[in-house]
């Protein structure tokens, strides 16, 4: 008999990286399933997700420096980061290591990382500022703690939020492996619905790890 839903979440996924990478619209296509624009966000907001026997919570952080110290305390026991840049402007790829890469020092130590280019639809032949190779290369790097030899690819992905390219992936690559389903399971998880609670005035209860 599969458990109940529970109110505690088994995996805490954190959503980092510059302003205006599109780090809101990536979560929205997910949890909602459509492209929007979004005003920048303020702090930090909180979604529930179940996926089969399991509920996961997915915070979308504030990219501006001015709220550096608030991202590091939504970081703190983390099972999971998604590292969100722009494939167009370097600078953004450029500061996953230099400003947010050290904010994960409070997550679990096994946190898995997944490098993520956003507005793939948006990138033109001559405006790619960050290769491929260059993104695998750094997911590989900052992974030292995971064995990547049980990962399916390497923890890297390019994204579309406007038309849902990679986006699912991106959360399903996590999900499966933090939190491994039987078969039954997994059917099971891809007919749940998802729980919206916007504006997580920071349920801090909410902050677990997996």
């Amino acid at each position: 008999m599969e458990p109940g839903p529970k109110k505690k979440a088994d995996l805490k996924v954190i959503v980092m990286g510059d302003f205006n990478v599109g780090k809101t619209s990536f979560i929205g296509r997910y949890i909602e399933g459509e492209f929007k624009q979004h005003d920048a966000t303020i702090g930090a907001a909180f979604f529930l997700k179940q996926w089969g026997p399991y509920n996961i919570a997915i915070w979308d952080t504030a990219g501006a420096e001015r709220f550096t110290g608030l991202s590091s305390f939504y970081c703190r026991n983390a099972g999971a980061a998604i590292l969100a840049f722009d494939m167009s402007i370097v600078s953004t790829f450029e500061s996953l290591w230099a400003r947010f890469i050290p904010l994960l020092e409070v997550a679990n130590e096994d946190c898995l990382k997944i490098v993520v280019g956003m507005k793939l639809d948006a990138l033109g032949e001559d405006q790619r500022e960050v290769t491929v190779q260059e993104g695998k290369k750094f997911a590989r790097e900052i992974n030292d703690k995971i064995d990547l030899s049980k990962l399916p690819s390497d923890p890297y992905f390019e994204t579309s939020s406007k038309t849902g390219h990679n986006v699912t992936e991106v959360f399903e690559y996590i999900f499966r492996y933090c939190l491994p389903l039987s078969e039954a399971q997994l059917q099971a998880a891809n007919r749940q619905g998802t729980v919206n609670l916007p504006n997580g005035k920071q349920s801090q209860k909410k902050c677990c790890s997996h």
